[in-house]
């Protein structure tokens, strides 16, 4: 496996939010990314839930060398690697499946693993991950959650996702054991419908000025 704790730690350490995009037309994918990062928020996370997803990520890979691209929504070895030859720095799962621990041994990019319960993080950290995406944030616990895992496992880091809102985040942005938070409220469907990226970058830069703990 790759050192995930020397290069998805930094990653998730750029900006306090990371969005969770899911990008329909391809049209929209580079002006998209370049309000973002023009918001300050580096690390966009492009879900495989369409079937152009992995031509969305070389689009903005090769088009805004700024952004620090993920792939969310991986559920397989075979979408794993797909996302690395598309230029994805990393791959986000929901979950974490036996085909995924085996191929991390070998896999291209670092995986952040999806976990959601005590044993699932416990089976985790045996594998040697250290950093994690809690999902479903809210649904799974919320920040009551992530205060009680800080006390056994102090050693790991997470990016909670999934209903967490700009109002939300700093609660979660305030616990020690948080590096980031995933959201999806930086690109509203009709925002995106309307080509009106200034009002994205204006929302960016909401998000990259909340204040992580220290």
């Amino acid at each position: 496996m790759p050192n995930q704790n020397q290069t998805i730690k930094p990653l998730l350490q750029l900006s306090p939010v990371i969005p969770v995009l899911v990008i329909d037309n391809t049209e929209q994918a580079i002006p998209l990314a370049q309000a973002l990062v023009a918001g300050g928020i580096k690390v966009l996370e492009i879900t495989l839930r369409t079937p152009n997803a992995l031509e969305v990520i070389n689009l903005i890979a090769r088009h805004v060398p700024d952004a620090v691209l993920a792939a969310g929504t991986v559920t397989t070895p075979e979408q794993w690697d797909a996302a690395a030859r598309a230029g994805a720095r990393f791959v986000v799962s929901p979950g974490l499946t036996p085909g995924l621990l085996d191929a991390a041994a070998s896999a291209p990019v670092p995986l952040l693993p999806g976990v959601a319960t005590a044993s699932e993080l416990m089976t985790a950290l045996d594998a040697g991950f250290v950093c994690f995406k809690f999902f479903p944030a809210q649904q799974a616990g919320g920040v009551g959650m992530l205060k009680a895992l800080g006390g056994p496992f102090a050693q790991a880091l997470f990016c909670p996702t999934g209903g967490i809102t700009i109002d939300t985040a700093p609660d979660y942005l305030a616990l020690p054991n948080v590096a980031c938070v995933g959201g999806s409220w930086l690109a509203p469907a009709a925002l995106l419908k309307a080509g009106d990226w200034a009002a994205i970058t204006a929302l960016a830069q909401a998000a990259s000025s909340l204040r992580r703990s220290a």
